[in-house]
């Protein structure tokens, strides 16, 4: 008789609970951040919506190697290669700052997160990214009347990605950038190109990675094309490697995006990687 007695007493109490812990649960935020879309800074040659988290201090050395077909005369392109050396800082957890250097051209840049994708909310992420770069190819033997200022370029894109699922990740990037010189006297100092781009992970430290940009507005005369990029991510410990194949040995997004003169069907092609070390 007790234990029927001591279980009535206990039955509001377990009911108050019950309502407690409901109660509990209805109270965690239904909308949280969508781990993010890629675990590189870049996807392959274009820049990915992935920001360094606050403090952490980032080394990038981004190397391009010469095209291949030039065969055992170039040493399959391992003669004629360029290589870039970026540092990234996350200044905020929305805010990373870079400084970069190259044969190609120095490069400053800010990329800044403005929305995350959530869960059952927002459906992508964008972010901006903006750089200012002097172009290190324009030398003054060949342009004699050259001013500081023709080496200037500037950079401007909106990223804007999607994680799908657990393996597939999509990105599409409007860009704007504008060259002070163009070497192409038919060419608009101001371009336009649409980049778009994926990764489809295969393992937990493996992944497949695929961009490519189209000119909107480059000189029919032109003799550069669309960039198309393929590689692969490999996590290991502390640093993402990054190997590809791409018709473009341009490092700098001026680079790629207006001055891409190899052809896949010619064989056209340059080895490459991107070395990430965060600190």
């Amino acid at each position: 008789m007790k234990k029927y007695l001591v279980l009535l007493l206990l039955v509001p109490v377990m009911s108050f609970a019950q309502d407690d812990l409901l109660a509990g649960m209805d109270s965690v935020p239904k909308n949280q951040p969508v781990e993010s879309a890629f675990k590189a800074l870049k996807i392959v040659n274009l820049e990915s919506t992935k920001l360094a988290a606050k403090k952490d201090l980032y080394l990038v050395i981004a190397h391009r190697f010469g095209s291949i077909k030039d065969g055992s005369e170039g040493f399959w392109g391992l003669d004629n290669a360029v290589t870039q050396i970026k540092f990234l800082y996350g200044a905020t957890k929305w805010l990373t700052l870079g400084a970069a250097r190259s044969e190609q051209a120095f490069d400053f840049s800010a990329k800044y997160r403005l929305q995350e994708q959530m869960k059952n909310g927002f459906p992508v992420t964008i972010v901006g990214f903006s750089s200012l770069a002097f172009n290190n190819l324009l030398k003054e033997n060949i342009y004699p009347k050259m001013k500081f200022s023709d080496r200037m370029v500037y950079v401007s894109q909106l990223l804007i990605s999607r994680k799908v699922n657990k393996e597939l990740s999509v990105q599409l990037a409007p860009t704007f950038f504008h060259e002070n010189f163009v070497v192409d006297d038919f060419q608009d100092n101001s371009q336009y190109a649409i980049g778009m781009g994926g990764r489809y992970k295969l393992t937990n430290r493996l992944s497949v990675n695929v961009d490519y940009a189209t000119h909107l507005n480059r000189s029919n005369s032109s003799a550069f094309v669309d960039p198309l990029s393929i590689g692969v991510d490999l996590e290991t410990g502390g640093h993402v490697f990054q190997m590809h194949l791409s018709n473009s040995q341009g490092i700098h997004e001026a680079g790629f995006l207006g001055n891409t003169a190899g052809d896949w069907n010619k064989g056209e092609i340059f080895f490459g990687f991107n070395l990430l070390r965060v600190f």
